[in-house]
């Protein structure tokens, strides 16, 4: 905790990246657990869900390739700003759905709002190396994640209760605001030099009429480190399960336990204190791991992830279902300290855009398929087998990291551009 104080105290460009950030994601939770509700109050089907999710999964995933080239071509924070006034914009918009109840404007809005977001977030893994130092690298990833898991806990709790008692315009409202506020946040960024575009990508890099030829040489890139590709697929096995998650937190708070709005903002927050507890974990022994440890960890984390959430989804009270997606979240957080920690490590500056924003659409691309199964699934198998099945299929992650590790598949490359 001193470290992340000292990092908050003395990095201004990092102080600010923060601030941006508590508001904005906090601000993306009112807009999730609101527009999920709003889906089952029109409909009361969980297919209607997962046609939310998955427009946004769909929107991820398209714009993947397009963020990706651009992060690498242009400045990076004004990419960011503008992702954020638009996704501003499009979050006013979700108050035509209070007039105007039709679930394809539900899936329009949430598509176009999703499309905006690999330029934010891929933009600010990105630009972490250069506005943190090789000393501060370390905190300010453990920091980045546990500010998003505790906005997803306090976000989520807030949203339901505000949804519950304040209504859906209070929650679009103030996740219009917090996109507002992020962005004037990123615009007070400053490096010498004054620019965030990449330095190392060479003006033949960012020259016009490339762009595809330059997604590929990105995928390329991914594909021949072998700890990248690992990482990468390693997503692909964790979200297959995972999009599932995102059906089952609302439906076990609406239909198996009955508690509405505020059983789901539980959830989801038991969740984020999961995340929050493996946060510091991956922290400490992102530190002190050799690299074989790492690979270990990693594995037996992702076994305990797909245990526990087998366990929730068989739990047959509330409070033991709580329990065990927060030990499940614990091990997810854990897991994804260390693993981004490599990833800023050993990926090189001219290619961050596009490595992050394919791992995001990979991710996204995964769950879309998990999402529209699960909730196809919904409306004819019990809800609990569903997400049994999905923590089976996340937890096989382990499995295939392990063999893979025990059979030397994965090395560990040479440290390239710690800081820039």
């Amino acid at each position: 905790m001193r470290e992340f104080w000292r990092l908050l105290l003395r990095n201004r460009n990092y102080r600010f990246t923060w601030l941006g950030q508590v508001v904005s994601e906090i601000g993306d939770h009112f807009n999730t657990i609101a527009v999920f509700h709003l889906a089952l109050q029109m409909t009361g089907s969980g297919f209607v869900v997962s046609g939310v999710l998955l427009s946004r999964a769909v929107a991820v995933v398209s714009a993947g390739p397009l963020a990706g080239v651009l992060l690498d071509r242009l400045d990076r924070r004004r990419l960011m700003i503008w992702s954020d006034l638009f996704r501003a914009a499009i979050s006013i918009c979700f108050l035509l759905a209070l007039r105007f109840p039709e679930v394809w404007l539900l899936y329009l809005l949430s598509a176009l709002l999703m499309f905006a977001s690999p330029f934010f977030t891929s933009g600010r893994a990105s630009i972490l190396p250069v506005i943190a130092s090789k000393d501060e690298l370390h905190t300010a990833n453990s920091l980045t994640q546990t500010t998003q898991w505790t906005a997803l806990t306090v976000g989520t709790l807030l949203g339901g209760t505000s949804v519950m008692g304040f209504g859906y315009a209070a929650a679009f409202m103030f996740n219009a605001a917090s996109f507002v506020i992020s962005a004037y946040c990123i615009g007070r960024l400053r490096i010498e030099g004054g620019s965030f575009v990449p330095r190392l990508a060479g003006d033949a890099g960012r020259a016009r009429g490339k762009g595809f030829d330059d997604y590929l040489a990105g995928l390329r890139y991914l594909r021949g480190v072998p700890l990248l590709f690992a990482l990468a697929l390693v997503n692909v096995g964790w979200a297959s399960g995972g999009g599932t998650a995102q059906i089952m937190f609302s439906l076990f708070g609406e239909k198996v336990f009955n508690r509405g709005a505020a059983g789901t903002g539980i959830i989801w927050s038991c969740a984020g204190v999961g995340l929050l507890c493996g946060a510091p974990i991956g922290h400490y022994l992102g530190r002190t791991l050799s690299f074989p440890g790492y690979r270990r960890v990693i594995g037996i984390a992702y076994f305990i992830h797909g245990l526990s959430y087998v366990l929730f989804a068989q739990a047959q009270g509330f409070a033991a279902a709580c329990f065990w997606i927060g030990v499940s979240r614990a091990a997810v957080g854990t897991t994804s300290v260390l693993n981004m920690g490599k990833l800023l490590q050993h990926v090189d500056e001219s290619y961050r855009g596009r490595v992050f924003s394919t791992m995001e659409s990979l991710n996204w691309a995964t769950m879309m398929f998990s999402m529209t199964a699960a909730g196809a699934a919904s409306d004819y198998h019990p809800i609990r087998t569903i997400a049994s099945v999905a923590g089976v299929l996340s937890g096989s992650t382990s499995i295939f990291w392990m063999l893979a590790s025990w059979r030397g598949k994965i090395p560990e490359p040479a440290a390239t551009n710690r800081h820039d």
